[in-house]
């Protein structure tokens, strides 16, 4: 197989309601499918939304913030987790159509939050990429993942991998995925501003793959449409959950602006040129790649082959999951 159909999902999430973010993608997704998509990807953190306020909201990262704790502990609750049955329908419809389907969302470990890409595949357990390092405010809500995720899917058509955001600027996270010998790409991103473009097409060109720059659309009414959908529970309870329920709210609305995550999804060749290119609403990009095209440009560049120094550099990857404690 050379030809490949692809796409990218552009949508907004329904941040912090899991449930209803699940089905709002797997509609997107069969939609994707039955247009003839064997890929589709959505942007980082669909699933739960991207934490807006961390970056957005004054004061958000003061220590205790009530705001913060309140929004925190809602996403605790609401975070999917290992076999989640939940995502089963996502799963399911990669079974009964063969596509494979990227999505990101917030996971809970034990008892802290990390962001995962899952890649759900056709008969296969899901492949889960957790973010290496979290940038700057994300670190208030997320753990940090290892080397134990990064791994690509063989795929009947060729091998898919994922990155997440800042992780296309970490040199030696890109030379290990460029090991693994990519033809798709993933780079998932909260919004594919200009930066995020060119990391991407530089990704593309680097690694001799097509990529697939998927962003979210996300505007503030998103949040507090979702804090209204999982805080109902909490404000006819009373007491303490109204209170949490309103520090939350009262942060979200401190947050300047009404859109903040604007789109601009892309799918890159390897040669760098942006086969397609989405506005800043919601739509769902389509292209069909020539994987003909990844051999080809290995003809000049092989970063990981002819282009590399083994002899100068050497890369070690620990694949071990580091769990931090171990009960013999």
């Amino acid at each position: 197989m050379t030809k490949l159909n692809v796409a990218v999902v552009q949508a907004a999430p329904i941040p912090l309601d899991f449930q209803a973010g699940i089905e709002k993608a797997v509609v997107l997704a069969r939609e994707a499918i039955d247009s003839g998509a064997r890929a589709v990807a959505f942007g980082e953190t669909f699933l739960g939304g991207y934490p807006l306020w961390l970056d957005e909201a004054p004061g958000a990262a003061l220590w205790g913030h009530p705001g913060t704790r309140a929004l925190h502990a809602i996403m605790l609750e609401q975070a999917v987790v290992a076999n989640d049955e939940r995502l089963l329908p996502l799963q399911e419809l990669a079974d009964a159509s063969g596509a494979i389907i990227s999505i990101g969302t917030h996971e809970r470990v034990r008892r802290s939050l990390v962001n995962n890409q899952m890649t759900f595949r056709p008969g296969l357990p899901v492949l889960d990429h957790r973010k290496l390092v979290p940038t700057h405010g994300e670190r208030l809500i997320w753990a940090r993942g290892d080397g134990s995720t990064l791994g690509v899917h063989q795929a009947e058509w060729g091998r898919v991998g994922t990155l997440i955001c800042w992780e296309h600027w970490m040199p030696l996270a890109r030379a290990a995925m460029h090991n693994l010998g990519e033809d798709v790409h993933i780079a998932a991103w909260p919004t594919v501003r200009e930066s995020h473009a060119i990391a991407s097409r530089h990704y593309a060109m680097e690694g001799r793959c097509f990529v697939l720059a998927a962003g979210l659309v996300q505007a503030k009414d998103d949040l507090f449409d979702g804090l209204e959908r999982v805080g109902r529970a909490q404000v006819a309870e009373g007491g303490s959950a109204t209170r949490t329920h309103d520090a939350a709210r009262e942060l979200l609305e401190a947050i300047p602006g009404e859109v903040l995550n604007r789109g601009g999804s892309l799918i890159a060749a390897p040669d760098t040129r942006v086969i397609a290119q989405a506005g800043e609403g919601e739509e769902t990009l389509f292209a069909e790649l020539d994987l003909a095209e990844v051999a080809e440009g290995l003809a000049n560049l092989d970063t990981d082959g002819h282009y590399a120094r083994p002899d100068g550099f050497d890369l070690r990857i620990d694949t071990q999951p580091k769990e931090g404690i171990q009960w013999n």
